[in-house]
């Protein structure tokens, strides 16, 4: 089973001498592994990175990413010539994460870029540039955010003027507010940009569109007359990533520019509206289901640090009379870990629905079928924000886990965080996702109520109203999802409710909606994890556990368990307003959670051995399959830079004198 790349994958390594991971999913070639890929990987390096400058970093970043990229260029020649299996499909994937140590300075490119472009141009302007950026002969970033607007996307103010006489687009950002900010690669290493501005036609506001704009010149790489580029400076993470700034000041493009496969303005300035507005945002639909994806394998990768970590430290005898336990028996260090481990299990598994259903509504576009946008905006937006929420705060608890040594960069485990919860701020602030999905709960239940046809992931709320027997407790693992669902349906009615009021007291529909907000994420939220747990439970219970060995159903069943219970307990403020529970059935949830670590303790190491990352991929001192910790925690710090010297500068400039000047 395989958490590392974008399938889960057959284990290797027996589990209680008997138990081998299935494959869950389809096959991918692990070319990408340490033979090929990692066969460079200069471990000594990659735990000096954090002493580098930040001029350094980037130039670390953009080396090591395209000696990526030309490494999977000779491969792909090698085994497919013309094919995009290994080139460029596998240049950010996760499986490679561990090449790209600063960060890509190019995984906006691919993972927005490329497909903002696919989806948004005409197949004559992809032909034209959007190829060239596929293959990596130009570069290019998503510019949407400003500096003073980020996610409220009609307040952008960057503007595309029409000029008739030349026929073409005039772009400027008119004040500081304007300027564009935050595009990955965009400060040093793009030469092109889709920036997203308001197109005005004759003075005439036609909303915002995208325009593909060249910002810096192909042979010098100097910014173009009229463009003001540059890089951010340092963050917390995504070190080597060059995200960027830009101003635009009467920088003219051609008509032809404008990605006019569902909007088009005709070279006599005629305005052919887009049929969904909508459709100009799909890109980013795209990026929230790879969001949702990489925050699994984040977690994935935390877990297995911290669970390896957990067999090889010993500490607190909680017998004395024998030696010091492995602290993943102390029932409350399995508390930390393993629900982190059923957790990265339930967001890819999620993700995989969210990818499939995203395909699905493409496919639909194509047809000129846009039902299914609602609901694809609302999933993709609501597992967006519980994935990196949930999966930042779970790494953290791991980093927690590993005691003092999770603290040390060497462990890898704050790269990891800091990675993992910048997303929960870019491609949607979090909260605001949270009232977008609100907004659908809203007008779902209104639906519901009325009788008419409700999304698929929302139809829960026609069904609380129609069995009255939704509330009722049995314990069972179906019984749990539907406690969440309950839940949630909950929130939605109470939050239509203080909406409804709101507007019956003369507020306006905008203002009631924002009076209401912490109702509408509240119930957003438990939307969100009303459909995980439904996910999760449908996957290890359902038509395909026929197709996987018992033993391999017997420890997702136990993983499940685990999920169903603890979020259950967790969420208890909400479950017990609408799910009669007595005191008993509180306890029995107890000592089902402390089985359920129990019935793990044997099989974790098995089970974060399955997920099959590499050590050069965990890059982590404590995380290493050999258990050789304290070793190589030890030969870290001997080779920190501050080491070489047996007496630092400083003493002899600062400290020596002032100690002296005392006597």
């Amino acid at each position: 089973m395989r958490c590392g790349g974008i399938t889960f994958m057959n284990g290797t390594r027996n589990m209680q001498g008997q138990l081998k991971f299935a494959q869950l999913y389809r096959d991918i070639s692990v070319i990408h592994k340490g033979e090929y890929m990692y066969k460079d990987f200069d471990y000594d390096e990659s735990q000096q990175l954090y002493y580098k400058s930040h001029e350094d970093m980037c130039e670390f970043a953009v080396r090591s990413s395209i000696n990526v990229a030309k490494k999977l260029r000779q491969l792909q020649a090698q085994r497919n010539p013309g094919g995009t299996e290994y080139w460029p499909t596998l240049f950010d994937e996760p499986d490679l994460w561990g090449l790209h140590l600063a960060g890509n300075p190019f995984n906006v490119m691919y993972m927005v870029v490329v497909d903002a472009l696919k989806t948004q141009s005409t197949p004559e302007q992809y032909k034209e540039f959007g190829k060239r950026v596929e293959r990596f002969e130009v570069t290019a970033t998503y510019a949407q955010t400003e500096l003073g607007h980020s996610s409220h996307l009609r307040g952008l103010e960057t503007r595309a003027d029409y000029d008739r006489d030349t026929d073409e687009f005039v772009l400027n950002t008119p004040s500081i507010t304007a300027y564009k900010w935050w595009p990955g690669g965009l400060g040093q290493c793009s030469n092109h940009a889709i920036v997203m501005a308001q197109l005005y036609i004759d003075r005439e506001h036609k909303g915002l569109h995208m325009f593909y704009v060249q910002v810096r010149e192909e042979g010098t790489h100097e910014p173009r007359p009229g463009v003001h580029i540059g890089e951010l400076g340092k963050k917390m993470g995504y070190l080597g990533v060059n995200n960027g700034f830009l101003g635009l000041k009467n920088v003219r493009i051609p008509r032809t520019r404008m990605l006019m496969r569902h909007a088009q303005v005709n070279r006599d300035g005629s305005y052919v509206k887009s049929p969904v507005d909508a459709l100009t945002y799909f890109a980013m639909l795209s990026t929230r289901c790879i969001v949702t994806r990489n925050s699994a394998v984040a977690l994935a990768t935390a877990a297995t640090i911290a669970t390896r970590f957990s067999a090889v430290r010993r500490q607190s005898p909680i017998d004395d009379s024998l030696p010091e336990p492995q602290i993943m028996d102390h029932v409350t260090q399995q508390l930390k870990v393993f629900p982190e481990i059923a957790t990265c299990l339930a967001y890819r598994l999620a993700y995989d629905y969210l990818r499939e259903l995203f395909s699905a509504t493409s496919r639909d576009i194509d047809h000129g079928n846009y039902n299914s946008l609602p609901e694809l905006h609302s999933l993709s937006c609501a597992l967006k924000v519980m994935s990196t929420s949930d999966c930042a705060a779970g790494i953290e608890r791991l980093r927690l886990a590993c005691g003092g040594l999770g603290y040390l960069a060497s462990s890898n485990l704050s790269n990891i965080y800091v990675n993992t919860v910048a997303a929960c701020t870019y491609e949607g602030e979090n909260t605001v996702l949270l009232l977008q999905v609100g907004r659908f709960l809203m007008k779902s239940w209104y639906a519901a109520l009325s009788g008419a046809p409700v999304a698929p992931t929302a139809s829960y709320l026609a069904e609380v109203q129609q069995s009255p027997d939704f509330g009722l407790w049995t314990g069972s693992w179906s019984n749990l999802v539907r406690a969440m669902q309950f839940a949630a349906a909950n929130k939605t009615r109470l939050a239509f409710k203080s909406l409804s009021r709101r507007i019956e007291n003369g507020e306006s529909e905008r203002m009631a909606s924002s009076h209401t907000g912490i109702g509408l994420t509240q119930a957003a939220q438990l939307h969100a994890r009303a459909f995980v747990l439904h996910r999760f439970c449908a996957e290890v219970t359902g038509p395909k556990s026929r197709a996987r060995s018992p033993a391999l159903n017997r420890v997702l069943q136990q993983l499940l368990e685990l999920y169903l219970v603890n979020v259950t307990l967790s969420s208890l403020g909400d479950v017990l307003r609408v799910v009669h529970l007595t005191d008993e059935d509180l306890n029995k949830l107890q000592a089902r959670l402390e089985d359920a670590l129990a019935k793990l303790r044997p099989d974790a190491v098995a089970i974060v051995d399955g997920f099959d990352f590499g050590d050069k991929q965990l890059n982590s001192t404590l995380g290493f399959h050999d258990g050789n910790m304290l070793e190589r925690v030890f030969n870290a710090a001997l080779k920190a830079p501050m080491n070489r010297k047996s007496v630092p500068k400083s003493f002899h400039e600062h400290l020596g004198p002032f100690m002296r000047s005392n006597i």
